[in-house]
Formats: C-alpha cells, sequence, structure tokens
C-alpha cells in the first residue's frame, strides 16, 4: 500500500526582516505590541468593516508580509488616530499601519481607489478636485474667496506637483499613466 502522508500548506513563508522593515519605515514602535486589542477595540473603521488593526500588527509581527501587505483591509485605515491616542504600549498604530503600507504601495500593492485619489494629486495638485462652478459659489455664499489658495487656482503650482510626482517616480508607483489611458477609453465610451 502506498504512503499517502499529505505535505504541509505553506501560506506564507516568513520573512524576519518585516518588522525591522515597518520600523525602519515609520512604524517604530511595533514590537512593543502585546496584543491587548485597544486598537481593533476602539477603531471606527473596525467597527464597520473587517478591519483589524491588531490581526494586521499581530501578521506583520510573525512577519506575515505578503499577506499583510496584499490585504485590501489594510488600506481601510482612515487615519483618524483613535487607536494611536489609546494604545497603552505607545506602538502608534496608525503610523505602523502608514509605514506597512508605504511597503505595501513599494510592492505593487494599492486599492484602486486610492491609486485614483494619488493620481488627482497629480493632475490637479489635489487629492480632492474642486467643482469649480458649485465650490465657487458655495464659497463666496459664506465669504470666502471663488477659489481656495491651494493648487486650485495657481496653475504653476499645479505644474510643480507634476514635477515632483516624476522626478520622484510617484507618477510610475500608482501607475499614472495608465489611469489616464483607462479613463480616456472610458469617456470615448460615453460619447
Amino acid at each position: 500500500m502506498a504512503s499517502t502522508e499529505s505535505q504541509p500548506i505553506v501560506i506564507d513563508e516568513p520573512d524576519t526582516s518585516f518588522a525591522e522593515m515597518i520600523r525602519a519605515t515609520g512604524g517604530p514602535n511595533i514590537q512593543s505590541c502585546f496584543q491587548c486589542g485597544t486598537c481593533s477595540g476602539s477603531c471606527p473603521a473596525g467597527a464597520r468593516t473587517n478591519y483589524l488593526v491588531r490581526l494586521i500588527i499581530r501578521k506583520a509581527l510573525l512577519g506575515l508580509k505578503e499577506a499583510v501587505i496584499s490585504a485590501p483591509e489594510l488600506w481601510y485605515c482612515t487615519t483618524c488616530y483613535t487607536c494611536q491616542d489609546r494604545c497603552p504600549q505607545e506602538v502608534n498604530p496608525t503610523d505602523v499601519i502608514k509605514a506597512i503600507r508605504n511597503v505595501a504601495v513599494a510592492h505593487g500593492h494599492m486599492l484602486m481607489n486610492h491609486r485614483k485619489t494619488a493620481a488627482k494629486v497629480v493632475e490637479t495638485g489635489h487629492a480632492v478636485p474642486l467643482d469649480k462652478e458649485s465650490w465657487q459659489k458655495l464659497r463666496a455664499s459664506v465669504g470666502l474667496e471663488p477659489v481656495p489658495p491651494n493648487a486650485s487656482g495657481n496653475p504653476w503650482a499645479i505644474e510643480e506637483v507634476r514635477k515632483i510626482t516624476k522626478v520622484s517616480g510617484f507618477e510610475k508607483l500608482i501607475g499614472y499613466e495608465e489611469l489616464m489611458k483607462a479613463e480616456a477609453e472610458k469617456a470615448k465610451k460615453k460619447e
């Protein structure tokens, strides 16, 4: 009779340098986490989604890099800093999440909506560009200048943002050209 011994399933190879990478990228206190759950218990995003700060940090500490950086939940954090304000170990969970996001983006993981928002920064110099007519009317109705003092009213500033994003590699990182081509194709189909 032949042996039918099964092979163990490897979900993720532990990357023992992952926690150190997070420390160096902006989450210097990650290793102070003792899994109390205060971060997840106080997280407004976690109350409405399957986002668990505690689980992400635990997986990161275990070296499950690919599982952490490829998880869509990583992008559910709104950076409200509630967890950071309440963490008894000063792990600074929001900073840890942002550091992990930086690693994720460097490895090609980013949700499409975040890529589109980043593309708006490249395109307009502002993450939330203003619909000029309605915003101008609203601003004027409350006694403000019609155009805010940001890149919206300063074409030179938009050009500076574009230069910076090109030179820094940000455009390439978010796939800016591909996004713009896809948007152009989408607009053609609507015509």
